[in-house]
């Protein structure tokens, strides 16, 4: 069976939420998100679990304290998720994986059945890029197979994985995971709506 890792994104500045609160330290049920979205992956089969932090890293390792996880730390974080997709990459724990789960750590939505699925459908393919939708709409989590992990631990800047897939002309194979897919927290309206609890305000 092919071995997945999982990789976290937890490293970005919630730029769009009121200055001094971090959405991923937000509560759900009295649990910070970002640690929700870690528990969340690590119910799945994953083989291992790395978190990319960044944007005031200590509170949200502090949140995710005492889970069985990796952290790695993306001190070019402000330039956006190629940097932190980047990092992750070249983490040694995904060295002999067949392909990497990416999650992104602001969408409470995805259920760890919706990883399964998305895991089941990767190892029946071909090297493919499996990435979750909703219908048509691409959206996330993604799965990356270990022929472009080393074009992934290139990217800089902003840019995701889109130019990669071009150049290296690997196929995506969409797996429809409903609404969820496409479902991120960027503002206070987003959260709310999400069922969470705006907190973590900090320096």
């Amino acid at each position: 069976m092919k071995t997945v890792g999982g990789l976290l994104l937890a490293a970005g500045r919630s730029s769009r939420m009121p200055e001094g609160c971090h959405k991923l330290l937000a509560e759900f049920e009295g649990v910070p998100l970002v640690r929700k979205s870690a528990e969340t992956m690590l119910r799945s089969d994953l083989g291992s679990l790395t978190v990319v932090t960044g944007h005031r890293s200590s509170e949200i390792e502090m949140a995710l304290k005492g889970l069985p996880l990796s952290t790695t730390y993306n001190k070019h974080f402000e330039e956006g998720m190629g940097a932190s997709l980047a990092c992750g990459f070249r983490h040694a724990s995904f060295a002999d994986c067949d392909g990497v789960l990416v999650m992104l750590a602001d969408m409470p939505e995805i259920t760890t059945e919706h990883i399964t699925k998305l895991l089941m459908a990767f190892r029946s393919g071909q090297d493919a890029l499996v990435r979750g939708a909703d219908g048509d709409k691409p959206g996330h989590p993604v799965v990356v197979p270990s022929a472009i992990f080393s074009q992934m631990q290139k990217l800089d800047g902003d840019k995701g994985a889109k130019e990669v897939l071009q150049r290296q002309k690997v196929p995506v194979r969409m797996i429809d995971i409903g609404n969820a897919a496409l479902k991120d927290i960027d503002t206070v309206q987003d959260l709310v709506a999400a069922g969470g609890e705006l907190c973590g305000r900090g320096e």
